[in-house]
């Protein structure tokens, strides 16, 4: 079963989405951004009490780290793709005999 990756917002598209709700409503808004209610509840309540809408536990990404998490889900992909290739060469191999 493969982990569901957590979808990340940047503080501008919260800001719209809450500019949204004022005018359509909570719901109308959720729907029309396609997340859930209670994430765009969330992020009124933030802008109603002043707080910034976007959490500051992230931090800036070094082109480095960046380009070593880019070639690390490469050379997954890869090792993968051998393996498949593997086991495909073992059975046409064991079927021409």
């Amino acid at each position: 079963m493969q982990r569901q990756s957590r979808r990340q917002y940047t503080a501008e598209y919260k800001a719209q989405g809450v500019l949204l709700a004022e005018s359509l409503g909570a719901a109308g808004a959720a729907r029309k951004l396609g997340i859930s209610v209670k994430t765009l509840a969330i992020w009124i309540r933030l802008s109603e009490d002043g707080r910034p809408i976007s959490s500051g536990k992230r931090r800036a990404v070094s082109d480095l780290e960046a380009e070593n998490s880019r070639l690390r889900a490469e050379n997954a992909t890869l090792r993968m793709e051998r393996d498949v290739l593997k086991k495909a060469t073992a059975f046409f191999a064991k079927e021409s005999r």
